[in-house]
Order: C-alpha cells, then structure tokens, then sequence
C-alpha cells in the first residue's frame, strides 16, 4: 500500500540508498513480520510437511521479508518516475500497512499524476506475472516453489489494491488525475478520489458483515475483520487528510503579503522597549522595524518576546535585544501572494517577515500567526 505522505520526523532504522532514494524501515514492521510469520507457518508446514517446524518459521519469516522486498520495488517504482518528471523525493519508509513514497511535490500535470500512481501498482501486477510464470516450471512441494507461489499471488492482492479508485491508493491518486483533467482543477479531483476512499473505507468493513448476513452465517470477528478495520481506518484517515489539505489549498490564493501586512515604525536598536511600544500604540502599528543610523532595516522585533517581557523590565530593555536579525530571506516583496509567497515563507520559517516595496522601502511586517489564522479551522 503506498502513498505520497507527509514528512516523518523518525522514520526508523535506515537500509540504504537505491538509485539515491533514502529508505527505512519502521519499527511497527517488525510487527508485521511477525505476525505474516506465525500466520503463514501453518502454511508452509501443510504444504511442506517434511520440514521441521523450527525450518518452517525460517521459511515463513523469509516469505514476510521477501514481501516487503516487493512492497520496496512497488515504492520504487513510484519514485523513479516522480524522480523522472523532475519531482523531489525524501525518502521511502516501510511501515505496518506497506510502504510510503515522500513525494516532496506534486506533478505539474494529471497525465504525469496518472503516470506517478499507476507505476506502482503496474509494477506489482508485473512481479505477480513473472512470479506465476515461474511457479509453472517449479515443484510446488520445494521451498522455491511455495513462495513463488505464495510471492505472486500477494504480489496481485497488492496490485489490485492499490488499484481501488480512492485516496489515499494508487488507485485513487490516477481517480484524481482522471477528474483533474476532465474539470481542469486538482483540487476538484481531490476532493473526488477522497471521498470515494471514505466510501471505500466504510466498505471494507460493512461487506463482510453484510455478506455474512445475507448469506445466514455468522460474521467472523477475528483476524479479517480486525485488519479490515485497520486497512478502512488507514483508508478513512488518508482521505480526510486530502480533503483537509485541499480546502487549504483553496485557500492559498487568499494569501496576498499586502491585504495581511502590519504597519511598522521604524526605531533604533538602543530605543528602550517602553518607549518603542509607546511609539508604536501611537502610531497605532502592528510591528516594529529596528534600522541603524542610517535608516537601514536590520532586524524584526519578535512580537512573543515583547510579550515575553515582564512590563516592570520594558524600560531598561533595549528595543534591539529582543529583535531577529533580517538575514536577505526574511525580507520578501510586498507583492508576493499565494502560491510564491507560501513558498517563499516554506523556505525560511520565521514568525515575521519585512515586506518591502519593489524600490526597497518598507511597506510593513508579515505575521506568519496573521497567515496561520487563514487556514484554522480547515
């Protein structure tokens, strides 16, 4: 199972470095290597009666391996394309539900969208053919022969999937490419492939049940239902996420530095921070700019450092000790909005920024709490 996923802090234990591409291992897989081997030794043991049941383990422990192997290749496949349309990749991480591809930005098209998406799960319905065409001329009762033939068939499970038409799949990430080139807007194709994964998901786990109940049985509360209450809530989570960041995404636009800019006043570094304020209060400013003596701006007062200071302490602290020193990325153009100015402030986090005209004078500050504001709530 894969996506393109948000960036992870501790992604785990690091592997290596295929054709470039980070990848790691997650702790939670090593719970599903468990659990794949004891679920799978019964298996192994029935269909190879003659090994001992310590070999048996072994061997249903390298079936689990040699699936995340697969999982690897699928993430792979992903990459290498993104990696082709010139699109940044992170890393790959295995986890408990398969894999993640850190896709770092998005494609410029849907045909290249479709093209990201479908590699994957082409690549796994491709190792499932191979490993059946292979499995034909192997003994079905040598260790070989078993896992091929347990390798191709979950190698096709995979595939079909991440075919399924609903974020966060495969399957819906080429849904939303579909509908972004019918309707010209990525945001409409969002909002579509996730809200049939939300259907996906409350599939999932009904048609077992619904099933069950149609047929006169009773439903099975055990193992199957549990993972496809957990496949569903991955799947539920991942298309609210969308949803969640395609409102936000719509919102973008809304982002003009101008329409969110504070007034400042200009004030020197040595200007007491009581008197600044007053100042401020006065020329009824939301900011404070420190220049030198010749009317350079060299820094940005912190507003929770103001805050931060105790009112008893403001007249014997100077304005410039409480300000940032304005490094050439922290001053933007008053003009900037949407897209370039979210990206302009990505990358150097700051919580203000000077905004200045196209001449070099300055116009105001730009909160990033004032920018935050528009998006709460999504």
């Amino acid at each position: 199972m894969s996506s393109e996923s948000p960036r992870r802090d501790n992604p785990g234990l690091r592997m290596g470095r295929p054709f470039g591409i980070p990848v790691y291992v997650s702790p939670t897989w090593f719970i599903v290597a468990a659990f794949i081997t004891f679920s799978f030794q019964p298996v192994m043991q029935s269909r190879l009666p003659h090994l001992s049941t310590e070999v048996s383990y072994l061997v249903a422990l390298a079936f689990a391996v040699l699936l995340y192997a697969s999982v690897l290749l699928h993430e792979l496949a992903h990459c290498l394309v993104a990696k082709m349309y010139g699109l940044p990749v992170r890393r790959i991480t295995l986890y408990l539900l398969g894999g993640v591809s850190e896709i770092e930005r998005e494609p410029e098209t849907p045909g290249r969208e479709f093209m990201v998406a479908f590699a994957g799960p082409l690549l796994s319905l491709g190792l499932a053919g191979a490993g059946y065409a292979t499995a034909l001329f192997l003994d079905p009762q040598t260790v070989v022969g078993v896992l091929t033939f347990q390798l191709w068939a979950a190698n096709l499970i995979v595939g079909i999937f991440n075919l399924l038409p609903g974020l966060p799949l495969d399957g819906g990430r080429m849904l939303r490419a579909g509908v972004w080139k019918i309707t010209r807007s990525s945001g409409s194709g969002t909002i579509a492939a996730a809200w049939t994964g939300r259907g996906l998901a409350v599939l999932l786990v009904a048609w077992p049940l619904v099933l069950a109940l149609v047929s006169g049985q009773e439903p099975n509360l055990g193992m199957p239902l549990i993972w496809s209450v957990l496949l569903a809530s991955f799947i539920w989570f991942g298309a609210t996420q969308a949803l969640r960041t395609a409102r936000m995404r719509a919102r973008i636009p809304q982002v003009d530095a101008r329409a969110l800019a504070r007034r400042a006043i200009v004030v020197t570094a040595d200007v007491p921070l009581a008197e600044a304020l007053r100042r401020k209060a006065e020329a009824e400013a939301g900011a404070m700019v420190v220049v030198d003596h010749e009317g350079r701006p060299t820094g940005i007062v912190n507003e929770v450092a103001v805050e931060a200071t105790p009112e008893g302490r403001r007249p014997w602290v100077a304005v410039g000790s409480l300000a940032r020193s304005l490094e050439p990325s922290l001053v933007l153009a008053a003009d900037l909005r949407g897209e370039p100015l979210i990206d302009a402030m990505r990358e150097a986090p700051a919580g203000e920024y000077l905004l200045v005209e196209r001449g070099g004078e300055i116009f105001g500050v730009l909160s990033t709490a004032d920018v935050n504001r528009l998006f709460t709530g999504v």
